[in-house]
């Protein structure tokens, strides 16, 4: 479903097109508030045929998290989650990454919290001697021996690939250990540790043998921290979700070898007027598309639609059957309400964040309301500026701040259409003018304070504006440059501020940055008429034709002597467009 600008809304899927389809428009639906918001903004709708009930799933979910539907239940903020990263290299790094990049690297995570992150990858480099240098090794380094050893073999952190001191097998070896390690399988890492040990000791390779004797006791205590929740050293994720009004929480807890080893929380939004199974489904499908990591039994609260395509996809996906239980009683019932009980915590969590984050006012702008003696906190603030160079491509700009923060999404640019020359009281009344209609066709409330970059005569031009709208008491101020003067309406000159106080830092910020949007789009005008071609004027020609025209013929010159048959056998002319060129430059 997108709205009149394109922008994706919602998606879903469907086994019958025309009555999921229908079912939108049935008398009825508008009872469900969000369905009929959605609706109403609906414009158009696009289809994308699948061969399989699978595919359509995998479709859903990855468009989800592609576009982020507003009537979709998305996932908050996943691409700054940090992932751990096994490059595909002849002697591969572990590393950290927020960004994937399908070169053949093996990915583990995302991990939401990023210290349990930090403190098994610092694992890794005290138990494994992986390198962590960012050398080029290949057969042509190792030959022409371009590396030396580093300080990391000498205190035993490496195992010098870069000198060929190890074989490439023994390190790809190192680095299976590695990977077994971070999937949690430590039981049968041990094993295999144990087992290659007496190898090496029946070898009397002694040294070797020790150092895989130290790396099985580091496993030990790391794996000692982990929580046990179940004797069978099995392989699975809790997942659970809670949600309160449009707001919920994700959370996956990782149970391998019969250990907690790790937890993920996501938050989750859109969730008005959803129930409690589709928001559960929404999550696995979205999850396990972030994952390659999916073990052979998922635990799960309740039910969920479309159960058996989500286990269908995710067996594809592993490799092997994937089965989803749903626990009753014992150990495991009581190991899906710790997690949900965890997840509630984090849900009010973050609910109370937001609680403080909405009465929360900065220092600098209780200060201006204090200082200007305004009758409403400021917390909303609009400023505007104006740039011209010698009365040409004037524009004027608006710029947001809210709570002492800039709102980049919401700031403006105009040209200036009424106004000729040099005249910066006229170009705000315009700029100010356009704004407020703005406003008033939108039905938005207006902001806390306008800001003016100016003295009294900039003041004057914008409070005649707000007369004109019947707008009386909407606060606004201006503020001089040369002695940073502050001017209020119905006070008698200026009011200068303290030089270290904080709301007059906070005017300077607000109107430095409309300076700098007025300037930078003032450029732009001004860069783009200074390369404008007389071929731009002419109907018919964009940018790739004039480029076209410029590359076979040199110049406008050239183009000018050329008839109109010359001019259409270029690439991309026709004959219609060519004589348009002709008449054009002929004009001018």
């Amino acid at each position: 479903m997108k709205d009149r600008t394109a922008k994706t809304l919602y998606v879903g899927k469907a086994k019958s097109l025309r009555d999921r389809l229908r079912s939108h428009f049935m008398p009825g639906r508008f009872e469900d508030i969000r369905h009929g918001l959605m609706m109403s903004r609906t414009e158009s709708f696009e289809t994308i045929v699948t061969d399989s009930e699978i595919e359509a799933l995998i479709l859903e979910a990855n468009f989800i998290k592609e576009h982020h539907p507003r009537y979709n239940v998305n996932l908050k903020d996943d691409k700054s989650y940090p992932y751990i990263r096994v490059t595909n290299e002849p002697y591969p790094r572990v590393l950290v990454t927020r960004k994937i990049i399908r070169d053949g690297s093996r990915y583990f995570g995302p991990y939401t919290d990023v210290g349990s992150m930090r403190q098994l990858l610092g694992a890794i480099r005290r138990i494994f001697p992986v390198r962590t240098c960012k050398l080029e090794i290949n057969e042509d380094s190792l030959r022409l021996k371009k590396h030396r050893v580093c300080l990391m073999f000498h205190i035993k952190r490496c195992q010098a690939p870069c000198e060929g001191l190890v074989s490439h097998e023994g390190y790809c070896w190192t680095l299976n250990q590695v990977v077994a390690f971070i999937q949690g399988k430590n039981s049968q890492l041990k094993r295999d540790l144990e087992a290659r040990m007496k190898e090496l000791a029946v070898q009397k390779r002694f040294e070797e043998a020790a150092m895989l004797r130290d790396e099985i006791r580091s496993i030990a205590a790391f794996q000692s921290k982990q929580k046990v929740v179940d004797d069978l050293l099995i392989n699975r994720d809790i997942v659970v979700t809670t949600a309160e009004g449009e707001l919920g929480c994700g959370l996956v807890f990782d149970v391998r070898d019969g250990k907690i080893i790790n937890r993920h929380h996501f938050y989750l939004e859109g969730l008005e007027g959803l129930s409690e199974t589709e928001i559960l489904a929404s999550f696995i499908k979205q999850y396990y598309i972030r994952t390659d990591q999916i073990p052979e039994e998922i635990l799960l609260p309740w039910s969920v639609p479309e159960s058996s395509d989500i286990l269908k996809w995710l067996s594809e996906k592993r490799g092997s059957p994937v089965r989803m239980e749903i626990p009753r009683r014992g150990k495991k019932s009581q190991l899906m309400e710790m997690c949900l009980q965890n997840a509630r915590l984090l849900l009010n969590e973050l609910l109370l964040q937001k609680e403080k984050a909405e009465n929360w006012i900065a220092p600098s702008v209780q200060s201006l309301e204090k200082e200007l003696s305004l009758k409403k906190t400021p917390k909303r603030i609009e400023a505007f500026d104006i740039s011209n160079l010698a009365g040409k491509d004037t524009v004027g700009s608006l710029v947001v701040f809210e709570n002492g923060q800039p709102k980049k999404s919401e700031y403006r640019k105009f040209k200036i259409r009424r106004v000729e020359g040099i005249d910066d009281f006229q170009s705000l009344a315009e700029v100010l003018e356009r704004r407020i209609r703005g406003l008033l066709k939108e039905n938005a409330p207006f902001p806390d304070l306008f800001l003016v970059d100016g003295g009294k005569g900039q003041l004057s031009a914008a409070l005649n504006v707000l007369l004109k709208f019947n707008l009386p008491d909407q606060p606004v101020i201006g503020l001089a440059k040369r002695l940073e003067e502050v001017f209020v309406p119905g006070t008698e000159g200026p009011q200068m501020l303290p030089k270290s106080s904080a709301s007059l830092h906070l005017l300077q910020r607000v109107r430095d940055e409309a300076h700098r949007f007025a300037v930078q789009y003032h450029r732009t005008l001004r860069k783009k008429r200074a390369v404008h071609s007389e071929l731009d004027d002419i109907p018919g020609i964009g940018e790739k034709r004039r480029k076209a025209l410029l590359t076979h013929f040199g110049s406008v010159k050239n183009i000018r002597n050329a008839s109109a048959e010359q001019i259409a056998s270029v690439k991309g002319m026709n004959t219609k467009t060519a004589e348009n060129v002709v008449e054009g430059l002929k004009k001018k």
